[in-house]
C-alpha cells in the first residue's frame, strides 16, 4: 500500500507495523480459524512480541474491523477504476476460477466465511460488514448511474442500487463456489457470465 507524501517516518512506522500484524492475523484466520487463532499466535506469525501488537490493536476484534477498512478501500480503487462491463466480467470470471487468493490485495474465500460467521454473533463486526457492504454498493451504483461518456452504464439511479446488489451478490457467490467448482465448459461460462453482466449493466 502506497505511504502519503506527507506522513512522519514514525507515522509510515506504525502503518508498516499495522499492516504486518493484519497480514499475520490473516494467515491465522484463514489456517486456524478466528477463535482458535489467539493474539499470541498471531504475534509469533508477524514475528512480534504480543507486548508490541497490543500497541497497535487492542484485541482480534480491532484486528478484524481494520482488515474490513483495508478491504473496502481496496474495493473503493478497483470500482473506481472500472470503465466496462467486459472488465467487470474479466475480474468476476478471475475469481471464481482463482477463488481472489492469488491477489494479495483481495480477502480470501475463507477469511471472508470466517469474517461472516463471527458477524452472526459479534454485532460489532456486522455492524462494520453492513458499512461495507452499503459503500461498495453505493460505489457500484455510482459507476452504474454514471453517463456512458464518463465511463459508467447510464443506468437510473434507483435501478443502479438495485442492479449493485445483485452484482455484489453475483460475485460473492461465485468467489464462494469457486472453492468447489465443477468442471465445466469454461468458454461457455465466460459467454454466460457476459450475458449476465451486461444485462445487468444495460438499462432496461
Amino acid at each position: 500500500m502506497s505511504k502519503p507524501k506527507t506522513m512522519t517516518k514514525a507515522a509510515i512506522r506504525k502503518q508498516q507495523q499495522r499492516e504486518r500484524i493484519q497480514d499475520a492475523a490473516r494467515s491465522c484466520f484463514e489456517s486456524k480459524g478466528f477463535h482458535a487463532a489467539s493474539m499470541a499466535t498471531i504475534a509469533e506469525t508477524a514475528a512480534m512480541s504480543p507486548g508490541l501488537i497490543y500497541r497497535y490493536f487492542e484485541n482480534k476484534n480491532a484486528i478484524i474491523l481494520a482488515i474490513i477498512e483495508q478491504q473496502l478501500e481496496v474495493a473503493r480503487t478497483r470500482i473506481q477504476q472500472l470503465h466496462s462491463s467486459s472488465e467487470l466480467s474479466d475480474r468476476i470470471l478471475d475469481y471464481f476460477l482463482e477463488c481472489g487468493d492469488s491477489d494479495e490485495n483481495s480477502m480470501s474465500v475463507v477469511l471472508h466465511l470466517e469474517i461472516s460467521a463471527e458477524a452472526s454473533r459479534d454485532p460489532q463486526i456486522a455492524d462494520a460488514l453492513k458499512k461495507y457492504d452499503l459503500e461498495v454498493c453505493s460505489e457500484l451504483a455510482s459507476w452504474l448511474s454514471r453517463s456512458v461518456e464518463k465511463g459508467g452504464c447510464g443506468l437510473p439511479v434507483q435501478l443502479a442500487h438495485a442492479r449493485a446488489l445483485l452484482l455484489v451478490s453475483l460475485i460473492e457467490g461465485l468467489k464462494a463456489r469457486g472453492m468447489r467448482q465443477t468442471v465445466c465448459d469454461m468458454g461457455l461460462f465466460k459467454i454466460t457470465l457476459d450475458d449476465v453482466i451486461n444485462s445487468l449493466v444495460t438499462p432496461s
